[in-house]
């Protein structure tokens, strides 16, 4: 069974409402000429006990309080005290207000020794004020740390689902481009069977029947696709009957465009893109765009300078920038990198974006190869 620990608010509450019951009890016997047992002492300990039990309503504990006070006045007014805060941190302050003028107004019927409205150095009702005064103060705090606390956890929340909305649509997305990929490659092969098929050369039997086969598995396969993934496409801006198209596009044709804008970009490129799979090329064009888009927003004018490798066992980028102005209105949401990461990660690749050195931000990704991952057995 495990065991629920109480705050530490909890144990000094109980110190003071025991130290107040003694103190009740001390100040009964000193009205009692040092008699401990007397009825005030005796109904001071059970007004004490309910004092210490939050889960019972308000009354079980204000009303004997201001009962006991108003039949014995001030050896009893710490306990009422404790009371009237509890009720005004609970936004009860009628009720508080209720309780304390019963207790005065009984007091007027009791000894002047032990009433309430015997003149002293410091007036009771000067402590009823301010045990009122102190309970608003703190109720309104714990209120307003609890409202706080509910925002922070409705952030945490919120960002937890835009994180996972951000994850969702970059899956989205490499499906997408997947299968336009995927489609033009499975059409290329249901054309090329087809062709050979048709030649005017004599085949033997069992070729022909095999690149039979192959068409109608290939143009099937192409089908199955489009129906799974096509859904993932936006239709609205080709017709549907439109041949899929591959979306490989030129990184370099993307730093051109950066430097068209005024963006400074250097672009170095160890190897060939058609050395990487088609799958990390579509990563590295994703990394390199979330890289541009970043610095344009939140270093402007600052110089970009963007490495890649496609050479095995591992494609390879890093984009790094120094300090820049950010621009008008820039707000670091953290998505983008969100749907990065998910999409490296999908690759078996590891992702690191950060500050680097003299205020500069680096993003760099490692994606292996796919013989690499089956000769290592995990992600490297």
């Amino acid at each position: 069974m495990r065991r629920v620990s109480l705050p530490w608010g909890t144990y000094g509450r109980w110190c003071l409402v025991v130290l107040l019951t003694a103190l009740a009890v001390l100040n009964s016997a000193s009205t009692a000429d040092g008699r401990y047992v007397t009825p005030a002492a005796v109904t001071a300990v059970p007004c004490g006990a309910a004092l210490l039990v939050r889960r019972w309503p308000w009354y079980a504990s204000a009303v004997p309080a201001t009962a006991a006070t108003g039949l014995w006045g001030w050896p009893l007014l710490p306990l009422l005290l404790v009371a009237l805060f509890d009720l005004a941190a609970h936004r009860r302050v009628r009720v508080a207000v209720g309780c304390a003028a019963a207790a005065l107004g009984a007091n007027l019927l009791i000894p002047p020794a032990i009433s309430l409205w015997t003149p002293q150095q410091y007036g009771s009702t000067l402590f009823v004020l301010l045990a009122l005064v102190a309970g608003l103060w703190v109720g309104s705090r714990r209120r307003l740390l609890k409202a706080l606390g509910d925002q922070v956890e409705h952030l945490r929340i919120e960002r937890a689902l835009r994180e996972e909305a951000a994850r969702t649509a970059e899956r989205s997305r490499i499906a997408a481009e997947m299968h336009d990929v995927l489609a033009h490659r499975l059409s290329l092969i249901a054309l090329h069977t087809g062709v050979l098929a048709t030649r005017d050369e004599q085949l033997p039997a069992p070729v022909v029947e095999r690149l039979a086969l192959l068409r109608t598995a290939s143009t099937e396969a192409l089908a199955d696709l489009r129906d799974v993934l096509g859904a993932l496409r936006d239709h609205g801006c080709e017709p549907a009957e439109a041949a899929p198209v591959p979306v490989l596009r030129d990184v370099a044709a993307l730093v051109e465009q950066a430097r068209a804008a005024g963006q400074q970009a250097e672009l170095r490129v160890d190897g060939r893109p058609e050395e990487a799979p088609a799958a990390h090329r579509l990563a590295v064009h994703r990394l390199v765009q979330e890289a541009l888009t970043n610095a344009r927003k939140h270093a402007g004018g600052a110089p970009v300078r963007i490495r890649l490798s496609y050479r095995p066992p591992a494609t390879t980028v890093e984009v790094t920038n120094a300090p820049g102005s950010p621009a008008a209105h820039a707000v670091a949401s953290g998505f983008g990198l969100v749907g990065l990461r998910e999409r490296v990660t999908a690759l078996g690749g590891h992702l690191h974006a950060g500050p680097g050195g003299a205020g500069s931000w680096r993003l760099a990704a490692r994606i292996p190869h796919p013989a690499a991952l089956e000769q290592n057995g995990t992600p490297t």
